[in-house]
């Protein structure tokens, strides 16, 4: 029998004692444990018994009690058991120190600025692009909170950052858009990092705690997806790919692809014998040589 077999069937893992053995010779290396564990072994459960518990204090002493709730609940399903890993918990710590300083770094064109939602209906471009990203992870993040989805939820989050950091604001109704966006990601991350939340409401000019405040709710409206991006085909081959009204008519696409410069170009020369259209998802256009 295999060893790894020996150690799965007796449910026991390298972690056995055998870090005690490492500790006491004085040659305990964690990566050399993991990388044995990696090929032998399952990685041993959490157990005073194997010496490989981790203690709380200490990993709030050295990271805040936000960073190891947002990485507890960031780890996997809350019915499934989950491996503690530093790199785990690092990560936690870095999307938070991410979050802060991309917070400080708009705070002074945010902090003084209103807005209203019918100030908010009318943004259009990329303000209009990433207020509607917002809403809709908003209306995702309630969803997974309800059925405490808490990783999705807070991996969506975490796409909403992405999102925020490419967008360059300049303009005054862009940095309402943005201080929208922040409200709602810190809205959303306070029931898991309350600490850091509040600190940063609080510089946003906000009185009391966060607590004390109605949590948003998302805007149906904007979340309405108004234009789509499909591909255009040529005998089933990928050539182009044009924005077209949601629900547009078969026709209306067949003129917005005619009128693209690339289609156009291959086309020419070219009979077209018939269209296929899937819509909102996909034209191809089928043509003979002239």
């Amino acid at each position: 029998m295999k060893i790894g077999e020996f150690l799965k069937e007796h449910n026991l893992s390298v972690g056995d004692n055998f870090r005690f053995l490492l500790e006491k010779l004085g040659m305990y290396d964690e990566r050399f444990v993991k990388e044995l564990e990696d090929q032998i072994g399952e990685p041993a459960k959490m157990s005073k018994s194997k010496a490989n518990t981790v203690d709380p204090e200490e990993a709030i002493k050295a990271y805040g009690a936000d960073t190891i709730r947002l990485y507890i609940l960031f780890a996997g399903p809350v019915e499934k058991d989950f491996e503690w890993t530093d790199e785990g918990v690092q990560g936690a710590y870095r999307f938070l120190r991410r979050l802060w300083n991309y917070f400080h770094k708009y705070l002074e064109d945010i902090a003084h600025v209103n807005y209203t939602k019918d100030e908010l209906s009318g943004l259009d471009g990329s303000a209009k692009e990433i207020r509607r990203r917002t809403h809709q992870t908003l209306k995702k993040y309630l969803s997974d909170m309800e059925d405490l989805s808490f990783n999705t939820a807070i991996a969506s989050i975490m796409e909403l950052m992405n999102t925020l950091q490419d967008f360059d604001p300049k303009q005054e109704s862009d940095f309402k858009a943005l201080r929208e966006s922040i409200e709602i990601i810190l809205f959303m991350l306070y029931p898991i990092t309350p600490h850091i939340c509040d600190e940063l409401w609080s510089r946003l000019g906000q009185k009391k705690s966060m607590a004390f405040y109605p949590f948003p709710q998302p805007d149906e409206e904007v979340i309405k997806i108004e234009e789509l991006e499909i591909p255009v085909q040529i005998n089933g081959k990928l050539r182009a790919h044009i924005k077209i009204p949601v629900e547009a008519s078969e026709e209306t696409v067949k003129s917005i692809a005619l009128s693209n410069e690339k289609v156009s170009k291959l086309l020419d020369g070219k009979e077209l014998k018939r269209i296929v259209y899937v819509k909102n998802k996909l034209l191809n256009l089928v043509v003979k040589d002239g």
